[in-house]
């Protein structure tokens, strides 16, 4: 028999190297995929190659049963079962079946409305890559037993590495068991696995069914891409008819089976299955089994087979393969007459040849339909699924896609509409298909002239509709099912007498319980409301810096107007009306002399922020890294940020960490964003988040976040994360964690957001800000003429390696000193709020960074500078000597400087809650 990886094998070079059994359990084609042109194409996993159920099935079982062996009864009892979307769903949960004592999730690509989310991640090479995680339990993934990871392939890794990252930041655990029916790493990628386990400190454990690899030569995905596309040319859509929807052979129209699915029992494992669920259904099966075999009559009598047995000369139905290997033109179908596509092999005697087809995501029901269905007597079951992925089909014993039926997406999917592909189903000699889908799925779009049931019925003398209800959790943990009487297109034969009332339908029409949907949503999304919120913004869509610096769980106002010049702005606090977070000041566009001043302050001070850099994030790595955590770095936007990404770059240098990097917005008066608190806790360990900012000035902030924590935690009934702000300075003594209590310039201080991305203060407005959204932000693309954000940065970097040692002494120091905060800052600011007559500690400013903001942005009433300070403070005089601004020398000052707002005077000094303050 002619190896399936062959006529690919011949044409780029391809070689499958390993076990002896690997060729009956793999064969290889070409995909239209830009990242891998090469698809391992399973025999038993029953995606694209039809294959007998129990054996499909018995596949996983086995792999099931290992893993139990692997672990032990007790172990096993406590682990989670996860598997893959699309085309591991059912694998995951036949070794979830083989596991026996373990709940199973599956991934999912569709979103269902009320349902959060409770993880997510990327798989680098599918066609599509992004999962999510839906468990009606939030509680499903966060227990600490094994989780059993089941993919089709084991082949770089990382998908496995991708899903177990997110999930061991939130959820960590000591043990994960990967499983897939062949592990075919390169040599290169066989120490991955290890190497990853040490670094989480877990163990992890590999089973597979074979194990070989695929060797590649240079340039195959070029020229794999190349013979998709010469062989994708021979395919003319204009020449193809579609057919109507009664266009069966024969004149056969498509019938519909009521299953009687178990009320209230999922469709499978996208919200999670438990054992007691598996029992449910298998005590379901042989009645439901038995509906089909009525369904399917006589007209699926292996009588009829003989004459029908390949696909019809010159039916060019929706598929579109290329010439066959050997340069001839196949027919539309990629399948001659008589052939047995996908190499199937032939039918018991006397039967039915019967092809159960699931779809999509909607595997494992089909599948155990199936087994059902292979215990009635005289049937000659088949099993297979459609796809999302776009595969090369050419008609040749030796390639493993021998014929494609192409037909639209008929779930209405949230990416948009679509292609959908049925593999090695036209032409393999098939006396009846049944087609089984989930509710949601059973759309006009299903019954259209174009549509699945149409290429079914083109090529196959009967064909059923079997449809399960979608599920969908509710708040009470029960579930609801969507209706299933719903009729197809107009002409289908219904087989039970309470569907026979509505074949006069033209469409079908999905019932949907939206009301018991919005009635739980809030409920059944509480634990993980952040799950609704988008993904962090990055550069450079957001931000002038790299993506992988820092995301900002911000939304993005870049097309609101919402700068004011300072008098007009601050006037409109002052009215009482406005918040000070709720406008911005016009951005402020430094002078040559003032640039200038710039560069040579990042020259003079660049090593002594390195300095201050290195011995803070050591200070946090030595009291916040756990075994299998690392610290997760939150910087409150904006002055934060740059500090931020500057502790990310050193922990990269020194240690090799890649530590999560995260902006938010915290507003005076108003507190820290609820949200992005709630999409951090989702997404991470709160006890892992550690809170940056660029320095202290008189502890307001520290003070207001920790306020903020405290009512979230109480609000949200989510604990951990710690209020404590690791700061690059802190010249008011007001935290514990901390480079230096020196006050000296920063020049990330001097500029606005030239020096922090390109990005504006953070903005809290009621009509742009929702009750459900992240705090909003400004992206100044305008600016990036003069943006020094990243030569600020790389100024620093450039000096970490020559004060390491520096930093290791400080460092030491540091851990063993009372680094108790004094909050000396605080009382200074209170003494000359008292001895100015200003009677308001929020209109002292202290420290450089402080001064320097109330000279670009406020308008400020006169400066106080330490004497002797002058190398820190030469900015801070320009700024002064262009605005008018007096500068006054003082003794016994803690800080540097001082900036001082008049509240007689000014029309925008605020007070503690961002509203305008009264003049004494």
């Amino acid at each position: 028999m002619v190896w399936t990886g062959t006529w690919v094998a011949e044409r780029l070079g391809v070689e499958l190297i390993g076990d002896e059994a690997l060729p009956d359990l793999l064969g290889l084609a070409l995909r239209r995929n830009p990242k891998r042109a090469h698809l391992l194409v399973s025999s038993v996993l029953g995606k694209h190659v039809p294959q007998r159920p129990s054996v499909v099935y018995g596949s996983g079982l086995d792999l099931g049963r290992r893993v139990r062996a692997l672990l032990g009864d007790e172990e096993a009892a406590r682990s989670v079962v996860l598997g893959y979307a699309e085309t591991a769903t059912a694998l995951g949960h036949a070794v979830a079946d083989g596991l026996g004592l373990a709940p199973y999730l599956h991934s999912t690509r569709r979103p269902v409305a009320g349902v959060a989310r409770a993880g997510g991640f990327e798989e680098s090479h599918s066609h599509a890559t992004s999962h999510l995680l839906l468990p009606e339990d939030p509680k499903l993934l966060a227990g600490d037993g094994p989780l059993v990871l089941v993919d089709d392939e084991f082949s770089t890794g990382n998908t496995v590495l991708n899903t177990v990252r997110a999930l061991h930041e939130r959820y960590p655990r000591d043990r994960y068991v990967v499983v897939a029916l062949v592990d075919m790493r390169s040599a290169a990628d066989l120490g991955r696995l290890d190497a990853f386990a040490a670094e989480i400190g877990a163990r992890v454990d590999l089973i597979s069914g074979a194990a070989g690899t695929v060797r590649l030569p240079d340039g195959v995905l070029e020229k794999g891409q190349a013979l998709v596309a010469e062989h994708e040319r021979a395919y003319d859509p204009g020449a193809v008819s579609a057919p109507g929807p009664t266009t069966a052979r024969g004149g056969q129209e498509h019938a519909r089976v009521a299953l009687d699915w178990p009320e209230d029992l999922p469709d499978g494992g996208r919200h999670g299955f438990t054992p007691d669920q598996r029992h449910r259904l298998e005590t379901a099966l042989p009645a439901m089994a038995a509906r089909i075999t009525e369904a399917l009559g006589d007209g699926a009598a292996g009588a009829e087979r003989g004459a029908t047995a390949g696909a019809l000369p010159g039916s060019a139905v929706g598929a579109r393969p290329g010439p066959s290997a050997g340069g001839r033109s196949a027919s539309a179908v990629g399948a001659q007459p008589g052939s047995t596509a996908g190499a199937q092999p032939g039918p018991s005697a006397g039967g039915p040849r019967v092809l159960v087809l699931g779809f999509e995501e909607l595997m494992y029901a089909p599948l155990r339909l199936g087994t059902a269905l292979e215990e009635e007597a005289g049937h000659d079951v088949r099993y297979s699924t459609t796809t999302r992925s776009p595969v090369l089909a050419v008609d040749d014993p030796g390639y493993a896609i021998r014929t494609r039926l192409v037909f639209p997406a008929h779930d209405d999917p949230a990416d948009g509409p679509g292609e959908r592909y049925a593999y090695n189903v036209a032409g393999a000699g098939f006396d009846a298909v049944v087609l089984v889908v989930d509710s949601t799925a059973d759309t006009p779009a299903l019954h259209a002239p174009d549509g699945l049931l149409a290429q079914l019925a083109a090529h196959i003398p009967r064909v059923v509709l079997a449809v399960v209800p979608s599920y969908t959790p509710t708040a009470e943990g029960t579930g609801v099912t969507e209706a299933t009487g719903v009729t197809g297109a107009a002409g289908a034969t219904e087989v039970t007498e309470a569907t026979r009332l509505t074949e006069a339908t033209e469409a079908t029409e999905v019932t949907e319980v939206t009301e018991a949907i919005e009635a739980t949503t809030e409920a059944v999304e509480a634990p993980e409301r952040s799950s609704m919120l988008p993904e962090p913004l990055r550069g450079p869509a957001f931000s002038s810096y790299a993506p992988e610096e820092v995301g900002w769980l911000l939304q993005d106002l870049s097309d609101v107007e919402l700068e004011a010049p300072t008098e007009e702005r601050e006037e409109a606090i002052q009215s009482g009306g406005a918040h000070y977070a709720e406008s911005l000041p016009v951005e402020y566009q430094p002078s040559d002399r003032y640039q200038e001043l710039f560069h040579a302050a990042l020259e003079a001070s660049a090593a002594r922020i390195a300095r201050a850099v290195g011995t803070v994030t050591e200070t946090v790595l030595a009291e916040r890294e756990r075994p299998g955590h690392r610290p997760v770095l939150v910087s409150l936007a904006r002055a934060g940020t740059p500090v931020g990404v500057l502790m990310r770059r050193w922990a990269q240098a020194r240690h090799g960490l890649d530590l999560p990097h995260y902006a938010v917005s915290i507003v005076r008066g108003r507190g820290i964003d609820a949200n992005a608190l709630r999409w951090l806790a989702a997404h991470h360990d709160p006890a892992d988040v550690v809170f940056v900012d660029g320095w202290t000035g008189k502890g307001a902030i520290t003070r207001e976040l920790a306020d903020a924590i405290k009512e979230f935690e109480a609000a949200e009934g989510v604990t951990g994360f710690d209020p404590e702000i690791a700061v690059l300075a802190d010249p008011g003594s007001c935290v514990r964690t901390y480079g230096t209590r020196e006050d000296f310039l920063i020049p990330s201080a001097c500029l606005n957001s030239t020096v922090s991305g390109l990005i504006s203060r953070t903005v809290l407005r009621a009509d742009l800000v929702g009750p459900n959204d992240f705090h909003g932000g400004k992206f100044y693309r305008e600016l990036a003429g003069v943006d020094v954000s990243r030569a600020f940065l790389d100024a620093v970097a450039a000096r970490f390696e020559e004060v390491g040692a520096a930093v290791d002494a400080d460092v030491k120091e540091l851990l063993a000193a009372d680094r108790t905060p004094t909050w000396e800052g605080w009382a200074a600011v209170e003494r000359i709020s008292e001895e100015y007559g200003i009677h308001d500690v929020n209109l002292v400013k202290p420290g450089v960074g402080e001064t320097t903001r109330v000279l670009l942005r406020r308008v400020p009433w006169k400066i106080l500078a330490k004497r002797g300070a002058d190398a820190d403070l030469a900015h801070v005089r320009l700024l002064a000597e262009q605005r008018g601004v007096p500068v006054e020398v003082v003794d016994e000052l803690p800080y540097s400087c001082v900036g001082l707002i008049h509240p007689q005077y000014t029309r925008g000094a605020t007070g503690a809650d961002g509203k305008a303050v009264v003049s004494q």
